[in-house]
């Protein structure tokens, strides 16, 4: 996303990120428990509603937008307080997810799900807790869909051992 603001993980969710990331190196057999806790933290839902704010995104099935949340500072407050409370009593319940189709490069379109804010929130909560945990496990030299990895990094790994060579596709 051109001139996105990057966000910083705050200090307490980073040290949380990094004892479980040890933790799972250090251990690859051991078994976490209690995870449900983690991710109902205040400060990882802060961050997880960061994140969501930043990337925007359309509404889901609520019309809500993350704008309409974070715009104000009292109400983007009041809206964690009840999330954090609904995950708490247990009582959080995903929304169904709202159906676009949006056209293909080559021609006609193809379907996207489009959650509500709410849902993200929660989904990268719970990715900001497991991703340290599933990272540790990762092959160095696996690159699809992890943190700070890109498609040409791969490329360049393979090219490495093949002296730089090209091929056509």
């Amino acid at each position: 996303m051109a001139g996105a603001t990057r966000i910083t993980t705050p200090d307490k969710v980073r040290q949380l990120q990094i004892t479980l990331y040890r933790k799972a190196k250090a251990e690859p057999s051991y078994r976490f428990w209690r995870l449900y806790g983690k991710w109902l933290r205040k400060d990882v839902l802060e961050t997880a509603l960061a994140v969501q704010g930043r990337n925007g995104g359309a509404a889901g099935v609520d019309g809500q937008r993350g704008e309409s949340i974070t715009a104000d500072p009292a109400q983007r407050q009041q809206w964690l307080d009840r999330l954090q409370e609904e995950l708490k009593t247990k009582t959080y319940r995903p929304s169904p997810v709202r159906r676009v189709m949006i056209p293909k490069s080559g021609g006609g379109e193809r379907p996207l799900g489009l959650p509500t804010v709410k849902d993200r929130v929660v989904q990268t909560a719970v990715y900001l807790v497991l991703m340290p945990i599933l990272e540790a496990d990762f092959h160095a030299r696996s690159y699809g869909f992890r943190p700070k990895r890109r498609a040409h990094q791969a490329i360049a790994e393979i090219q490495q051992p093949c002296n730089g060579a090209t091929w056509k596709s």
